[in-house]
């Protein structure tokens, strides 16, 4: 959608959300879709973007434009909603785009890479810089429409049953680890497992995995880990700002009209700064808790970061020079990354360091 355009149906939205329903939408027919979650209801935050998403929209549509959310499992696998979505088997789904980085490692890009975009740099790229532009023309081979629909901001680096002291100790360690950051770590000696949110608890307990990684405190404190593994290690290199995505069928979003476009396009924007604000805001208290409760907290050894940088570095070379998709969209990507960084450096850096060293 242009940018004209948008803002011409976002101020409509904007109208109805103020509860001021314009003739033209009162004529409107009713709508109800499905939409597919890869997550597990009891993450409030993760799932709830949903959640907040689908009861925005139906505000703003006065109950006409009615979408209802299915937790992971329910419908289709967590892992299967891109097929849920382009076979029209429902009209949405939610999700995070690096689970499917089999399919294409393009996908990746759209949530999170190692060492790539914090929270706020992705979220300018994709409205701002040619972020959604780029990911629309990619995901017309799946039959999809992608809108921005949530992030978890810097996440944690995850759990570990044993303190992680050098590079040394990631050699042959089992890991669960999301999405495109499990092929880096396997470059640098450990051995990745991609395990969907509501299986990694019993994966960890029974000893399948030597450690994981979620998000942070507040979901990380509601699925258990610290049970079975204290150490708790920062920052996660492979997940500076991973974005949530709102997918939806091409035909299912082509048949709308453009009002309920316009509100569609308004609730996904809605639940991607909800998701954030709720994160940002419910870390501190959970990590607080999980200290008291003996959990042990750990950076992230600098060796083992330098040499998942050059690991990183050298795969997305690789990946330039035999997918075409990615190399597109990757020095798009790269290039806003550098100018964002050297601004960053000087703004947010120069704030945060000082910032957080005073005692408050």
């Amino acid at each position: 959608m242009e940018r004209r355009q948008f803002i011409k149906h976002a101020g409509i939205a904007g109208i109805l959300a103020a509860g001021v329903a314009p003739a033209a939408h009162a004529q409107g027919a009713a709508i109800r879709w499905r939409l597919a979650s890869s997550f597990p209801k009891a993450l409030d935050t993760i799932f709830g973007a949903a959640d907040v998403f689908a009861k925005k929209l139906k505000e703003m549509s006065g109950g006409k434009f009615e979408i209802s959310v299915h937790a992971g499992g329910e419908i289709m696998p967590p892992f299967g909603v891109v097929d849920g979505v382009q076979q029209g088997t429902v009209e949405c789904a939610h999700t995070a785009p690096y689970y499917f980085f089999g399919k294409d490692e393009t996908f990746a890009l759209n949530c999170a890479i190692p060492f790539g975009l914090n929270s706020r740099q992705m979220t300018a790229w994709m409205y701002e810089g040619n972020g959604l532009k780029l990911f629309r023309e990619f995901y017309r081979n799946y039959n999809i429409v992608n809108f921005p629909m949530g992030n978890t901001g810097a996440q944690m680096g995850g759990w570990f049953r044993k303190p992680i002291k050098s590079l040394k100790d990631m050699k042959g360690l089992k890991m669960r680890i999301g999405g495109f950051g499990g092929k880096v770590l396997e470059r640098i000696g450990g051995v990745p497992q991609n395990i969907p949110g509501g299986e990694i608890y019993q994966a960890l307990e029974k000893g399948t995995i030597d450690a994981t990684e979620w998000v942070g405190p507040y979901d990380d404190q509601k699925l258990g880990f610290y049970k079975v593994a204290k150490n708790y290690v920062y920052p996660a290199w492979w997940e500076g700002g991973p974005e949530l995505e709102l997918y939806v069928n091409t035909k299912a979003w082509e048949s709308l009209s453009p009002d309920y476009k316009a509100m569609l396009e308004c609730a996904a924007a809605t639940a991607h700064c909800d998701m954030q604000a709720k994160y940002d805001a419910r870390n501190p208290k959970a990590l607080k808790e999980l200290v008291a409760g003996g959990v042990k907290l750990q950076r992230m050894p600098k060796d083992a970061m330098d040499a998942a940088f050059k690991a990183a570095m050298a795969l997305y070379s690789e990946l330039n020079a035999k997918n075409a998709n990615w190399k597109k969209i990757y020095e798009d990507y790269s290039a806003f990354r550098r100018e964002q960084n050297q601004w960053f450096r000087f703004s947010e850096m120069g704030f945060d360091s000082y910032m957080q060293s005073q005692k408050l």
